[in-house]
C-alpha cells in the first residue's frame, strides 16, 4: 500500500488527469488532434477527399490464356484458384490505361489518391480496392474476402492502411465473410449490407457491432440469385438521390429509401449496366463509365446532377467497376 502522504498525491493526480472518454474516438476534434486527419465517411456522396485505388500490374501475369473452363464460358483454373469473369482478356497496358484515367479524373476533382502496396500471389482481383476494407466513421473495417482467390488481399490493405495513419476499426474474423462492394451509407444514420453469396450473417453482426457504437442503423437485405453485391443495382449520386436498377433489389427496400427521403432515378433496359457502379466525387457530382441512356441522362440530370464520363470497360471484363476499383478513405459530412 501507498504511504498516506502519497497515496493523497496519487489520488489528486488521478482526479486532475483522469480518464476522459469524450469526445468520442471518431469526433472529427479528436480524429485531427490524435490521428493528424478526420478518417473515415459517414455517406456515399460528400466531397471526396482521399480514395485508395491499386493500379493494375505484375499478379496479372498468373492468367494463363490456354486455361479455359467451357463450363464458365470463360477462363480459370480451378487448382490454382483464378478465374477470369468474361470471355475476352485485355493486355495489361488496355487496363493500366483506363485505370490511369480514372485516377487522373479523380486528382482533378481534387481528390488525393493513395495506391495499396503490397499485392502479390497474382491477386490480379486487388485491383478492385473497395471489396478488401471500407470506411466508417473514424476508420476502416478491414473484410474478409469470400473466394479463394482473394484470400490474402486483407494483408496488403492492412499494411497501407496502417502506414498511412488511419485507424482500423475492426478486421472481421471468424468464419465471417463480408465484402466493401455490398455495403453502401445511406446517410450519417444509416447505411445498408446486400446478404448474398459472398456475404454471410456472421460477417454483417461482426460489421453491425461497430457501426451500432456510432449509432448508425446497418439494414440488411437480401441480393437476388447469384448476385455477389449491392453495388450492381445501387448507387447515391446526391445527398437524397440514388441510382437503381430495381429488377436487383427487394421492394421492401426501395419502400425504406422513400421513408428515408432518399428518391430514386431507375435504369432503362437500354442502359448499360455498369453505369450504376459509379462513383460520387461531390454531391450530385458523379463518375460514371460510358453507356448510358438518353432517357437516364436526363432523368439525372433533371435532378442537378452533373455526371463525368469515362471509358473503363477494358476494366470492367475483370468483373468490376469505377465504384469497385475505388475505397474512399475520407469524405466531408453533407449533414
Amino acid at each position: 500500500m501507498l504511504p498516506p502522504k502519497n497515496k493523497d498525491i496519487y489520488n489528486a493526480t488521478i482526479k486532475m488527469f483522469g480518464s476522459e472518454p469524450e469526445p468520442a474516438f471518431e469526433s472529427p476534434e479528436r480524429m485531427q488532434r490524435v490521428w493528424g486527419r478526420n478518417w473515415g465517411c459517414d455517406n456515399d456522396v460528400g466531397t471526396l477527399r482521399a480514395v485508395l485505388m491499386h493500379r493494375p500490374g505484375d499478379e496479372f501475369n498468373v492468367i494463363d490464356r490456354s486455361k479455359r473452363i467451357e463450363e464458365i464460358g470463360s477462363f480459370g483454373d480451378l487448382d490454382a484458384g483464378w478465374y477470369w469473369q468474361s470471355d475476352d482478356i485485355p493486355d495489361l497496358p488496355e487496363l493500366q490505361k483506363q485505370h490511369d484515367m480514372l485516377a487522373d479524373t479523380l486528382r482533378a476533382e481534387g481528390v488525393d489518391v493513395v495506391y495499396l502496396k503490397g499485392v502479390d500471389g497474382g491477386r490480379f482481383k486487388s485491383v478492385y480496392t473497395r471489396d478488401s476494407s471500407f470506411s466508417v466513421k473514424g476508420g476502416s473495417i478491414i473484410t474478409r474476402l469470400a473466394p479463394r482467390m482473394r484470400h490474402g488481399e486483407e494483408r496488403a490493405v492492412t499494411r497501407t492502411l496502417g502506414e498511412l495513419g488511419m485507424p482500423i476499426l475492426r478486421t472481421v474474423s471468424g468464419t465471417g465473410m463480408i465484402e466493401g462492394g455490398s455495403f453502401a451509407w445511406l446517410n450519417s444514420k444509416t447505411a445498408v449490407v446486400g446478404r448474398g453469396i459472398r456475404i454471410n450473417d456472421e460477417g454483417i453482426q461482426q460489421v453491425h457491432d461497430v457501426l451500432k457504437h456510432q449509432g448508425v442503423e446497418l439494414i440488411t437485405i437480401d441480393l437476388r440469385g447469384y448476385d455477389i453485391h449491392i453495388d450492381g443495382h445501387f448507387l447515391m449520386v446526391d445527398v437524397d438521390l440514388a441510382l437503381v436498377w430495381p429488377r436487383g433489389l427487394p421492394f421492401s427496400f426501395l419502400e425504406r429509401l422513400k421513408e428515408l427521403g432518399i428518391r430514386t432515378v431507375e435504369m432503362t433496359p437500354e442502359d448499360n449496366s455498369w453505369i450504376v457502379n459509379g462513383l460520387a466525387v461531390k454531391p450530385g457530382r458523379v463518375i460514371m463509365p460510358k453507356g448510358m441512356s438518353d432517357q437516364t441522362r436526363e432523368r439525372l440530370e433533371g435532378h442537378g446532377v452533373e455526371i463525368v464520363e469515362i471509358d473503363y470497360d477494358r476494366v470492367q471484363l475483370n468483373g468490376g467497376g469505377i465504384h469497385c476499383s475505388t475505397c474512399p478513405l475520407i469524405r466531408d459530412s453533407v449533414d
